[in-house]
Order: structure tokens, then sequence, then C-alpha cells
């Protein structure tokens, strides 16, 4: 089965609405297995990042499923020490070894590093116009950070890829990112798994016959948010993709809006301790 819910970029590039995550999932056998898990439950698009250091790992499962090439899609990210024009021309190439591909789907800048995210990202916007990703964008980045690189950016980029859960809607930068035509995409969807036993979520998960993580994975998806769940446990991978069968109340959306204490599990952009 494949999933056919797509965003599409400024530049009419598709990306499916839910996608895997590796964030932690350790180099070797779990890397490996985790994605191919992943890719024989359905999905199509896979995220990682040179900071995971499981590139290697994810290029091995998907050279190993025989899957089509232009039927997935991959995202990748350079770091923050790698930050700068030439450097992220190097740490790209670098990726790419390491995933055994011969182009990227989606190259973000990972963190916003000041006074390098501007050269950081003219570098991007050289890997897109040479043809060796399809898309580009950003991970991490406030209002600010956007209208800052707005000012010397030849392209703006097509995604933001931030924390985002019931705990932390980020309503105010997915209006900003909506108005800029900026898809938005969830990391850590799940709240570093701390709201699967909010009550509010476990009462709708009920009335659905869902569990949880199923119930927030839907919640973001009738938001028009990608998002990218992590697992390593083959049964959860299976069952983070059973969300096409089902649909949230406006009611329901509503409650679970209605949850944000604007709480973060991971670091703030803006204090982050590169």
């Amino acid at each position: 089965m494949k999933f056919k819910d797509t965003a599409t970029f400024t530049n009419g590039v598709e990306i499916p609405r839910l996608g895997f995550g590796v964030w932690q999932a350790k180099d070797g056998q779990e890397a490996y297995e985790a994605v191919t898990h992943a890719l024989k439950s359905g999905y199509t698009s896979i995220d990682t990042a040179a900071a995971y250091k499981n590139e290697e790992s994810v290029g091995r499962a998907i050279k190993d499923s025989n899957l089509p090439r232009e039927e997935l899609f991959i995202t990748t990210k350079v770091w923050n020490a790698d930050q700068g024009y030439e450097s992220t021309l190097k740490a790209f190439d670098e990726s790419l070894k390491k995933l055994q591909l011969e182009y990227i789907d989606l190259y973000l800048i990972h963190w916003p590093v000041a006074d390098k995210y501007s050269d950081t990202w003219r570098a991007l916007e050289n890997l897109y116009e040479t043809g060796k990703v399809r898309a580009i964008g950003v991970c991490n980045f406030h209002e600010h950070h956007l209208t800052e690189l707005f000012k010397t950016a030849k392209i703006t980029p097509m995604i933001n890829q931030i924390e985002l859960h019931p705990k932390l809607s980020q309503e105010p930068l997915r209006a900003f990112c909506e108005k800029h035509q900026i898809i938005v995409e969830a990391w850590s969807p799940l709240g570093n798994g701390k709201i699967l036993t909010d009550s509010t979520i476990a009462e709708i998960a009920k009335a659905h016959e869902k569990s949880p993580a199923q119930i927030i994975l839907r919640w973001d998806l009738q938001h028009g948010i990608v998002t990218i769940p992590k697992s390593v446990n083959a049964g959860r991978i299976a069952e983070n993709t059973q969300l096409f069968d089902f649909e949230l109340s406006a009611a329901e959306m509503a409650k679970i809006d209605a949850l944000n204490e604007d709480h973060r599990t991971g670091p703030d952009p803006d204090n982050f301790n590169f």
C-alpha cells in the first residue's frame, strides 16, 4: 500500500504528508531494520540527517528494498558545524555518498546558526539550481529567522520542519509559514511520547478504537501538516500508518487544539547550545 496524501511545494514537487523519521535510531542494524520495516509498511518518505549518524544504514536499507527511486522521497540535513557555503556543499556530497543516492529529494538546514544560515542557504540554492536536490528548506526556524533569511534568499524555503505536537501547536508560526507558502513539517509529533497518556487524547482514541499515537498523527494530517513519526518497533511502525480509515470531528480537533501549552520537549532554536 502506498499513501497518496501529499503536500505540494511551490515548485510543484510533492512530499508525502506521512513520513518516517530515524532520529535516535542507532546506525547499524537498528536503523537498517527500522527503515526496512517502514518501507515494507508503505512509507515512501524517509527523513534522516547528517547529525543522526545513520545515513549509511538508511542508504543500505533503501538500496536493499529494490523500490524504484522515483517512488521514494528522501530527506537529509546539513549539521551546524558544517554550515557555511563551501562546507555545506562538501557536507552534502558526504551525505549523498553515505545514502548511496544520485540526488536528494529534500535538503534542509538543521538549525538556524547565527551569522551562517544565509551563506548555508546560498549553498542549498546552488544544489537546487544544479539539480542535485528537488526541494530545499529549513528546520527549527522561528518567524524572525525566516524574515532575516528572506532579505538575501533568491528562493523562499519550501518547508520548515519544527517541533510540533498538541502541547506545542505553533499556531503563529504555522500561520506565518502559510502566508509565505512554506509547508510545515512536524518533528517529534508525539511529543517524545510524553502526550500519549493525555486523558483527552485517550478519550478520543477510545471513541475511534485507535491508539493515542494514531489520533495525534491524524490531527497533524487534518491540519495539513506533514508529519514524520519515529519508531524502531515493527508493530508501532505499521500501526502509525493506519491513519486513512477514520476522521476526527471538528469538535475533536478543537479539543486537541486546546491542549497547547507552548511546551517544548526539545531545545528552543533561540537558545540552542550549538
